[in-house]
């Protein structure tokens, strides 16, 4: 039998330059389109069609195919999936606030889809200095 480290399993589920926004953006619309998410991430067709597939098969995600025409496929969290969603919640909070801390620029929209008290009570005064103000989104 071959052990694994539960570190190494875990970073393997999300590793991926789009994997925990994915996740992220599923969670806070309910379900997301290929090609929706196409137009609204700057992700290559490969890279999202990968990344979907891998989240899938470590199930996190589920993809449901609907038969109608023309074809329409959605991708939903797993219970499992939303499994991750305070940890997703934790790793953005501390990003945003040693980012701030070292100066390293912070892209706007990364404030948008994160409004929710969760996040505006720790990183509020953050969001304002970078031109985001929560509560007139």
């Amino acid at each position: 039998m071959e052990y694994t480290n539960p570190y190494l399993y875990g970073m393997r589920c999300l590793s991926g330059k789009w994997k925990a926004t994915l996740l992220h953006h599923i969670h806070t619309y309910g379900s997301i389109r290929f090609n929706e998410t196409r137009k609204t991430l700057p992700i290559s067709e490969k890279v999202l069609s990968q990344q979907l597939k891998e989240l899938e098969r470590d199930g996190l995600v589920k993809r449901i195919q609907y038969q109608v025409m023309p074809l329409k496929v959605e991708y939903v969290l797993t219970p499992v999936g939303e499994e991750l969603i305070p940890a997703l919640d934790i790793i953005y909070i501390w990003s945003i606030k040693r980012m701030h801390e070292q100066n390293i620029p912070i892209d706007p929209d990364a404030f948008v889809v994160h409004t929710d008290e969760k996040y505006t009570a720790e990183l509020g005064d953050i969001m304002k200095a970078n031109g985001f103000d929560p509560e007139n989104k």
